[in-house]
């Protein structure tokens, strides 16, 4: 009997692909609008590449070789350098509601940390309750409208925490 290899490591080239197929099916899925969101950004079919810089990390959960989802840490655009956004995070269903989404968040928030930052901000559609209720959990508070320049308009929901 073979033994099941669950890894949460940090991105690699070969990972875009499935990357990118996971991120895109959680739009459909959750009926999460496509523009003003990462749906259509143009890293998201590039996710190794937009993440090779000294202070960005985007980490995946490989289970048995498979990538099955992930989150990243990248400076928050247009705004503070001491302000950091956590983003991309998105899961195959296949993983969700056993802690894997946890473990990312928990990796992402030592990341920013370790990286320096300050202050974390996120923005979420009010369609992934779950997830919006994981960030709360975190001491993540609401904010009433969105910072920096994201060009993610769609998004309704956009919290910050102090590190």
């Amino acid at each position: 009997m073979s033994k099941d290899t669950t890894v949460i490591r940090e991105i690699e080239p070969n990972d875009n692909a499935e990357l990118e197929q996971i991120i895109r099916a959680c739009f459909h899925e959750f009926n999460i609008p496509l523009e003003g969101t990462a749906y259509s950004d143009e890293e998201t079919p590039r996710m190794y590449e937009s993440y090779q810089n000294d202070n960005d990390v985007y980490y995946v959960i490989d289970v048995n070789g498979k990538v099955l989802g992930g989150g990243g840490v990248k400076p928050l655009k247009g705004f503070e350098t001491e302000v950091c956004e956590i983003q991309k995070m998105y899961f195959s269903p296949k993983i969700r509601s056993k802690g894997y989404g946890r473990k990312v968040f928990e990796a992402c928030l030592k990341a920013a940390k370790d990286l320096g930052y300050k202050q974390c901000y996120l923005e979420s559609a009010p369609q992934l309750k779950a997830a919006i209720h994981i960030y709360e959990s975190y001491g993540f508070k609401h904010l009433g409208g969105a910072l920096g320049n994201t060009g993610h308009y769609s998004c309704g929901i956009w919290m910050i925490k102090d590190l």
